[in-house]
């Protein structure tokens, strides 16, 4: 199996002027002008490379097409006007947020493949330095010719940027190209074995304490649900415990749980084929919480955070559960199982009922659990399920980081289309509406009492089928490791 690496960008604070940097080029921001303009004006930053230009720059970039809208990125060259022979206007948008300058950021790196190094003078440099991480993101390991095409850009000089930047953005962005590229490994070399193999490397990396729990093991303690679900394929399930103590003083104790289906062909009740070869990012919540869990453990975020990661293949076969059956999952509670493609929410319940066992103060789990979401909120926003104070304070955050999110509620009347006629419920209901808002519901039937607890439903946000945008490539983006990081921070600050 390929092991992910480090990003092969690197980003590093700006000593000098963007203007008389030793660069290949230098980067400015660009907002669009207010209703009586014709052209773009330079964001702050960018003061001494217009000087340069004797204060014409943004003239000069609105003749070769610039506006100022979001992530538009235009070429100039310098002639000799700065030491950079390229200068590279990228549009912000009319609201200057950190996202903004991230995407522009992240768009930049991705439009300046193939060259070396760069100097970026934009507002809020941290944001640059992260979106230009993010968005130079590559994933090669399954190539003949690995080393072929356009490398990214190899490093940033970021002008405004100080240690802690530099620190925090490398840190999130190796933490969000470790699930990218876990996401992207085809399901022949990423299942179970395997992906838990890579995140028990990845935890004794970080420090963290490993537990691996083998097939027999979940016979042994009971966990029905991650049984069952993989019992259909000879490549047979694992449960990964990864532990940050938390330092010195934690102040809260945190369970992650992440869903890990590393290849869901929907079972027995088999999925379409169109689109099926999507389904190997059917683990991006296991991905992105074992990568927040090691990047807390990097970023020494006061907070002990446990991530339980159930990993199974989903697979038709002479021994695949079947629609009907009853498993026992973990903790004693019965399921009737009427559609064996609803099986992330099985081998969830399991791993959420372990997670309680440690008594955290707070359980966060995320997964690609329903097509609903996408239905209901599209392909970039999540939907947040769960306690409401907690649920509010997650969405608020994803919003905050770029990783938008969405509330939603868990009405008490689509309990009851949970009943089983033979078990103590049901894993669907009987029709199609209130999918995402049912698997909320199921879920939360596993869920300790008095435990705070979120779930975040990553189906459309955490794997892009269509074109690269901002710093968000296509396939597997990483989605919601910020979010994930920002509440331990939040809960570190406020508790």
């Amino acid at each position: 199996m390929a092991v992910s690496t480090p990003p092969a960008t690197t980003v590093a604070p700006l000593e000098g002027s963007p203007a008389t940097a030793e660069v290949d080029a230098v980067v400015v921001g660009l907002v669009p002008g207010d209703s009586g303009e014709s052209g773009p004006v330079l964001a702050p930053g960018a003061e001494l490379v217009d000087a340069g230009f004797d204060g014409g720059l943004a003239a000069l970039l609105a003749t070769a097409g610039a506006t100022g809208k979001a992530e538009e990125v235009v070429r100039l060259p310098s002639r000799g006007a700065v030491r950079a022979p390229l200068v590279v206007g990228v549009g912000l948008g009319k609201a200057v947020t950190a996202d903004a300058v991230r995407r522009a950021a992240g768009a930049v790196a991705r439009s300046l493949s193939g060259t070396a190094t760069i100097a970026v003078a934009t507002p809020e440099p941290a944001a640059a330095a992260e979106g230009v991480l993010l968005g130079a993101y590559r994933f090669t390991a399954f190539r003949s010719e690995p080393g072929s095409g356009k490398a990214p850009v190899s490093s940033a000089l970021v002008a405004g940027l100080d240690a802690a930047g530099t620190e925090r953005a490398a840190a999130i962005g190796e933490a969000v190209h470790t699930a990218r590229d876990l996401i992207n490994t085809p399901p022949n070399a990423l299942y179970p074995e395997t992906f838990a193999a890579r995140a028990a490397e990845i935890g004794e990396a970080a420090g963290l304490t490993v537990e691996v729990l083998d097939d027999t093991a979940l016979a042994e303690g009971g966990f029905g649900g991650i049984l069952g679900v993989g019992q259909g394929s000879s490549r047979l399930p694992r449960l990964v415990r990864l532990t940050w103590a938390g330092g010195a003083a934690p102040a809260k104790k945190v369970a992650l749980v992440g869903k890990g289906i590393t290849f869901d062909t929907g079972g027995i009740s088999i999925k379409p084929a169109a689109g099926m070869d999507h389904m190997t990012s059917d683990m991006s919540g296991a991905a992105a919480v074992i990568a927040t869990v090691a990047l807390a453990a990097r970023l020494n975020v006061p907070v002990a955070v446990t991530a339980t990661v159930p990993m199974a293949e989903n697979m038709p076969s002479d021994t695949a559960y079947r629609p009907g059956d009853v498993l026992t999952m973990y903790g004693g509670k019965t399921v009737e199982v009427l559609n064996t493609d609803a099986e992330g929410r099985l081998i969830l319940a399991d791993a959420m009922v372990r997670a309680a066992e440690d008594a955290p103060d707070y359980l966060v789990e995320t997964s690609t659990l329903t097509g609903a979401q996408m239905v209901a909120l599209g392909n970039r926003t999540a939907g947040v399920m769960g306690s409401e104070e907690l649920r509010d304070r997650v969405a608020a955050l994803g919003r905050e980081v770029g990783e938008d999110a969405w509330a939603m509620p868990l009405p008490e009347h689509l309990r009851g289309e949970l009943d089983s006629r033979v078990a103590d419920l049901a894993n669907v209901t009987g029709n199609r509406f209130g999918g995402m808002l049912a698997a909320g519901i199921f879920l939360r039937e596993f869920v300790a009492d008095g435990l705070a607890w979120a779930h975040i439903d990553i189906a459309g946000p955490s794997f892009n089928t269509g074109g690269p945008w901002g710093y968000t490539p296509k396939g597997g983006t990483g989605t919601p490791i910020r979010t994930l990081l920002a509440l331990l921070e939040d809960i570190a600050a406020n508790g």
